[in-house]
């Protein structure tokens, strides 16, 4: 019987152990930047499908812009493009008014 008991605790241990693994490996993924190098020159809005805004904090010291483009290529914009802060605002503000509105 003690043999079968550290059998099952030792399945156990390395079970728990994988996993731990896995989460921490995902978790080191989230924290840091996306974005090694950003894109300045201008993309039309229509060929923009989504926009994702990170702002910055303890897993990165950048404000980062990813967008998704129509044919599904991820893009990191720079935030700091005139072109760029205009679509930031118009996401912000039509995000404000969805938000605004009543249910």
């Amino acid at each position: 019987m003690n043999g079968k008991l550290g059998v099952v605790l030792a399945i156990l241990l390395i079970s728990v152990a994988l996993s731990q693994g896995r989460s921490l490996v995902r978790m080191g993924n989230e924290l840091r930047c996306q974005c090694i190098s950003t894109h300045s020159k201008f993309i039309h809005p229509k060929s923009i499908q989504d926009v994702k805004l990170t702002q910055s904090g303890p897993h990165c010291k950048n404000v980062e812009i990813i967008a998704t483009l129509k044919d599904n290529r991820e893009v990191c914009l720079d935030p700091t493009a005139p072109w760029v802060q205009l679509i930031v605002k118009a996401i912000l503000a039509k995000a404000q008014l969805n938000s605004d509105s009543p249910l």
